[in-house]
């Protein structure tokens, strides 16, 4: 065979040698790609990514630093060949030795013998744990955000004479790739600690907005709830919260439960009078998958969501006697099953319950288990109908002048007296719902920095015990309306009459004239006699 095809043989394995190792480095990125892509724990898949380089790139050892950005050190997240706690207690500044020039310089640094190189500490040992007394070191930039934040470095056993640009892009390869995943696993981090700040930010709102001190209502009948829900708010007592719609049945449960050492938990929420016979079993307990038609997944219910914290049934009186079976159970036993399932699944909760029927009138009747009852019925709370709570009328009036005023940008500032006697006088069968309602349109029709009578609704206006009339002639209507303009001047000016015509741009003498014509008495304003209410005290509904 001639020396020139010998030649040829040669440089053709040469080739093949050459193709085999570029399709195996191929193949590596590959696995190093999807190694940093299938998992969102950075350490474990920075671990493996070394791993691979020490299965199939024969790595002495290696290394990935990155930057700390509180100190600006450099520590190692991962390491192979050497002892991981001796690796992450080695730290290095920015600039400090080969790793830290390849930092600050953001390029990358091959060391043949690393004997021979001042630079190179070997704080982690690599080369007394590989038993060699030389190692060719190879160190390239981490980049993440056009910005160096780490570096990767790998120890190769040393060969003299061998070049190593192919091993330096390969690993740079593999540096940029590390990057990235650094990058996308910060990114995270920070939106995950950004929700878990707005979700501790929302439940302190929570907690402050539903403080039982701050439900607004001094009348004597509301101190009796207060007190009882200082009582029960620090226990584990189920509650059950009786009263008539509106009177604020759920806000009590939320100072209840934000009051207790469960705030930090869940308050889980049920209306049982919303939800139809067939789904209210599936909502409270879960289901099965393939437990009917649609269940094709399993879904926990509100009892296991509520898990640790307080689930708050509200109507608990609209629930099917079916469902009561299983409700008295839970109570009992604090566990249940799913819908379609066998296994028993263990609670943690606090129960409170609310209802505006009459739950003794149900029992005699059949349609409320007496059983499940007298389970309910530990620690009863009453809220009263806010016809017998009048003093409370006109400080929950003025907080809904402030809330709706500033919600729907008006300068509404006040409620005129003649508003004010309509509101003292109405019976409210719907309570605080349909007072907060009521000014809430009143403020919306308000030209005014004032709410007068006419801006209530209809039925304020028209009803009996309020003294209006449903018609109301020309005459009539005008003097309605000078009286309203003459009782808001004397309220402001404190009964005085002078500073009233003033305030009218009419005289003394003519403002004096209409008193008398309309039977006014001024020294009811003489002091005020109506307190404003805060504005950081918040609703109650």
């Amino acid at each position: 065979m001639s020396t020139n095809s010998v030649a040829r043989i040669g440089a053709r394995e040469a080739r093949t040698g050459d193709d085999t190792a570029e399709v195996r480095k191929l193949s590596d990125l590959l696995e190093v790609s999807r190694t940093l892509s299938s998992t969102l724990n950075l350490r474990a898949a920075l671990a493996r990514v070394l791993q691979i380089l020490e299965e199939n790139h024969r790595t002495l050892s290696g290394g990935i630093m990155l930057l700390d950005e509180t100190t600006g050190d450099l520590g190692i997240e991962a390491a192979s060949g050497i002892d991981l706690q001796t690796a992450r207690r080695a730290r290095y500044r920015v600039g400090e030795g080969i790793t830290g020039r390849v930092v600050e310089s953001g390029k990358p640094v091959v060391v043949p013998q690393v004997s021979r190189e001042p630079l190179f500490l070997n704080r982690t040992g690599v080369l007394k744990k590989a038993g060699r007394d030389e190692a060719t070191f190879i160190c390239v930039p981490i980049t993440a955000d056009a910005r160096t934040v780490g570096a990767l470095g790998v120890a190769l056993p040393y060969e003299a004479g061998v070049g190593y640009d192919r091993e330096a892009k390969f690993f740079g390869i593999v540096a940029s790739m590390v990057g990235q995943a650094v990058r996308v696993h910060r990114l995270i981090e920070a939106e995950r600690q950004g929700l878990l700040q707005e979700n501790m930010q929302l439940r302190q709102e929570l907690r402050e907005r539903y403080d039982f001190r701050n439900i607004i209502g001094n009348s004597r009948p509301m101190q009796n709830v207060y007190e009882q829900v200082a009582q029960v708010a620090s226990t584990a007592t189920t509650v059950l919260i009786r009263g008539e719609s509106g009177t604020g049945k759920e806000m009590i449960a939320h100072a209840i439960h934000y009051s207790s050492p469960r705030a930090e938990k869940p308050f889980v929420k049920v209306s049982c009078g919303a939800l139809p016979e067939s789904l209210i079993e599936s909502e409270l307990f879960g289901h099965e998958a393939g437990a009917f038609t649609d269940a094709r997944a399993q879904k926990k219910g509100r009892f296991e969501l509520a898990h640790g914290g307080t689930l708050f049934l509200d109507e608990v009186g609209e629930v099917s006697l079916s469902t009561q079976v299983k409700l008295l159970r839970v109570l009992q036993e604090r566990e249940f099953e799913r819908v379609g399932g066998v296994q028993p699944v263990k609670i943690d909760v606090r129960l409170i319950a609310a209802t505006n029927k009459d739950l003794e009138s149900a029992v005699r009747q059949g349609a409320f288990r007496e059983d499940l009852y007298y389970r309910l019925n530990v620690f009863s709370i009453f809220l009263p109908p806010l016809r017998e709570r009048r003093p409370d009328i006109l400080l929950l009036a003025d907080h809904f002048v402030e809330k709706y005023a500033a919600a729907h940008g008006k300068d509404v500032r006040r409620i005129a007296t003649t508003a004010i006697d309509m509101l003292m006088s109405y019976h409210w069968p719907g309570n605080v719902r349909e007072l907060e309602n009521c000014i809430e349109r009143a403020v919306l029709v308000c030209d005014g920095g004032v709410v007068h009578g006419h801006h209530l609704p209809p039925t304020l206006q028209t009803a009996e015990v309020s003294g209006t009339l449903p018609r109301l002639a020309l005459e009539r209507a005008v003097e309605s309306f000078e009286r309203d303009l003459i009782l808001d001047a004397l309220k402001t000016a404190r009964g005085n009459r002078a500073k009233a015509a003033r305030l009218l741009d009419a005289t003394e003498r003519i403002v004096g004239y209409k008193i008398r014509k309309y039977g006014i008495d001024c020294n009811r304003f003489k002091v005020e006699s109506h307190p404003r209410l805060p504005a950081s005290v918040p609703e109650e509904s």
